[in-house]
């Protein structure tokens, strides 16, 4: 994630702002210029951004925005949704006249915007639903008030759906704790599910597909009988070795939508850091050193070595930071090499969508322009 500043007045926002706290402009996400930027009203609820690349475009604000309250993205009004490229993935919403679920929707939602974020960043194919076939949706459902059919979290040919209960902390932590998991989040769901619809989209049917089972396994193995195995047994005994997770193990589609999963994570984080110019320099020479986190080579035999080395000394300082604060570790995972060939797949296949010729008028292009201004 990017570091963001009000047009207006140069104070620091974050990504989350709906007004900034120092001047009070509007403030909102311009997914055409990759940026949060401040906002002057114009007529018949159109603004006009000072962001120096948004010179000659006019916005309207999400019909999330301006109605549930549950957003804080623009719209180009050069488009004819009324909603903007995160919401148009949201097919289904819980009933808004139970007590508690707006506020469970609006927390899905932001965890929803985060991972938008990354994937256009990244610049994976990411169509709602509702404009392409093979496109992207998301249902937020809760549990039945009889319990007789919980709801599940899960992907299914694009359609991913995540339970209510989720965005309740206490639920989700007692969750976390009954499966025995170092890690639950509604932004590590949302990465994880997405992670299944894109090896439908970038793995199966290509020329990956066998190197993929060299690393990852032969995912023709029966799915349903491999998790009944996970959970009746549990993970493999040396899982420690070869994943990045416990839950990993299941099947070889588990294990990528986890290394997925973790990949995101990976280029979210060392983006932030890089904005905020981190560093450890530490006094010792086998102690972490992290100079700098860019995306480029520079020394280092590729891009995705660099972004380990990069990786490595930040997690250092991010769970000492946190022990130092009485909380569990940020990030509370060792990767084995096995672990690491993984993810260094999963960067070379989000790399050749990014590097293949891209259409014109695509959100991609969008972003590449406005990065040249």
């Amino acid at each position: 994630m990017r570091i963001f500043h009000c047009d207006h007045c140069d104070n620091l926002v974050f990504f989350e702002n709906t007004h900034c706290v120092q001047c009070g402009h509007v403030l909102a996400f311009l997914p055409d210029l990759m940026d949060l930027g401040s906002l002057d009203p114009e007529a018949d609820g159109v603004w006009r951004s000072p962001h120096p690349a948004a010179v000659g475009r006019l916005y309207r604000l999400c019909a999330n925005y301006s109605g549930a309250q549950v957003c804080n993205w623009a719209v180009d009004v050069r488009q004819a949704e009324t909603f903007c490229e995160a919401c148009r993935l949201t097919t289904t919403i819980p009933d808004q006249t139970i007590e508690g679920n707006a506020t469970a929707w609006y927390r899905l939602e932001v965890a929803k915007r985060r991972l938008v974020y990354t994937l256009l960043n990244l610049h994976l194919p990411i169509a709602p639903r509702s404009s392409d076939p093979r496109g992207l949706a998301f249902e937020f459902l809760a549990d039945p008030p009889d319990g007789s059919v919980p709801v599940m979290t899960g992907h299914s040919d694009g359609l991913i759906t995540i339970n209510l209960a989720e965005a309740d902390d206490a639920e989700r932590e007692r969750r976390r704790h009954s499966l025995g998991e170092p890690y639950r989040t509604l932004l590590g769901h949302m990465r994880h599910e997405v992670g299944h619809y894109y090896w439908d989209r970038l793995i199966e049917a290509t020329d990956r597909h066998d190197q993929f089972r060299a690393l990852f396994g032969d995912e023709r193995d029966d799915y349903q009988a491999a998790l009944q195995r996970y959970y009746a047994n549990g993970p493999a005994a040396d899982w420690q070795t070869r994943f990045v997770t416990a839950y990993a193990s299941a099947h070889p589609w588990e294990d990528w939508a986890e290394t997925w999963a973790h990949y995101l994570h990976i280029t979210d984080t060392l983006e932030t850091a890089a904005a905020c110019g981190v560093s450890i320099r530490p006094r010792r020479r086998d102690e972490p050193t992290l100079t700098s986190v860019p995306s480029t080579a520079g020394t280092f035999a590729s891009p995705f070595d660099r972004l380990i080395a990069g990786w490595f000394p930040l997690t250092y300082l991010l769970n000492n930071l946190n022990r130092g604060l009485g909380l569990a570790d940020a990030y509370p995972f060792v990767l084995s090499p096995p672990a690491i060939d993984k993810l260094r797949f999963v960067h070379d296949t989000v790399q050749r969508v990014a590097d293949s010729p891209r259409r014109s008028g695509t959100a991609a292009d969008e972003v590449t322009l406005a990065r040249s201004r």
